[in-house]
């Protein structure tokens, strides 16, 4: 999800990386899924006081990287009334649209301002609840961060949909090396779906990290499971996206183009 480097991800993954194709969940009935019981939130946004400002202070969400280091084909919009987030019964819209200047721009939000302010959060279970825009060009993203370590960057990309690819989304572990000390790593996992299930109604998408183990689920069914990177025993911020391109033409992107989150939270045992 680092655009730029994200943009040699055939190159890394063929080097390092850790391929699987996984069916879908609800073919596979023996699938485990989470309890959450044994769980307490500790992070809930359910959009009933929605609080976002370009670069913080003071507000959940900043509306681009903490780093400032902006990716994809679309700029990441300071918020306005009305763009690129509007709340409607509970439920955010993230839009993207092209201008009339012909530039597209759109939404990220993060949980951690550029001082590390905000939420973030030791192992735990991520999850949101989102409807995703159809379309080739467009680029869905739930992901996890952390940035502040000298030698690496340690990310979990909970969920990355390509619209070009409406059968699919994708889930990845990865370390970015900062450091001769560190070495790149990259878990992949390709989810197949319905073809455009994604974008006919909600659906949960997380992660269960520990010491041990990071497991990804969709709809709280279990679809992948790693193990975790020692890189990434810290605390993670967490985002939420619509960019676009990934390397995808977006000449043929819905313009405009929305996707939809009911809720983002994050759990403790």
């Amino acid at each position: 999800m680092i655009a730029l480097r994200r943009l040699r991800w055939g190159l890394v993954t063929a080097l390092v990386g850790t391929f699987a194709l996984l069916f879908h969940p609800t073919l596979r009935a023996e699938t485990n899924t989470i309890d959450l019981t044994k769980y307490h939130i500790t992070f809930n946004e359910d959009f009933s006081n929605f609080s976002i400002s370009p670069w913080g202070p003071n507000t959940r969400w900043i509306a681009h990287t903490p780093w400032n280091g902006d990716f994809g084909d679309a700029q990441f919009a300071d918020p306005i009334l009305g763009f690129p987030f509007t709340v409607k019964d509970g439920v955010l819209r993230i839009e993207a649209r092209r201008d009339g200047d012909g530039r597209w721009r759109s939404g990220l939000m993060a949980t951690n301002d550029p001082a590390g302010h905000g939420f973030s959060q030791q192992f735990g279970y991520f999850e949101i609840r989102a409807k995703l825009p159809k379309g080739p060009g467009l680029w869905s993203a739930f992901w996890l961060i952390a940035n502040k370590d000298p030698d690496s960057s340690a990310e979990i990309d909970v969920l990355e949909h390509y619209g070009v690819a409406p059968d699919k989304y994708e889930s990845v572990v990865h370390v970015w090396p900062k450091s001769p000390k560190t070495n790149p790593y990259e878990a992949l996992f390709r989810h197949n779906v319905p073809t455009d299930s994604l974008y006919d109604d909600f659906h949960t998408y997380s992660v269960d990290v520990d010491a041990d183990w990071t497991t990804f689920y969709f709809d709280r069914r279990e679809v992948a499971k790693t193990k975790t990177p020692p890189e990434h025993h810290r605390p993670m911020f967490m985002l939420v996206n619509l960019a676009l391109g990934a390397g995808w033409p977006i000449d043929q992107t819905p313009n405009p183009s929305y996707m939809y989150v009911s809720y983002v939270r994050a759990y403790q045992k």
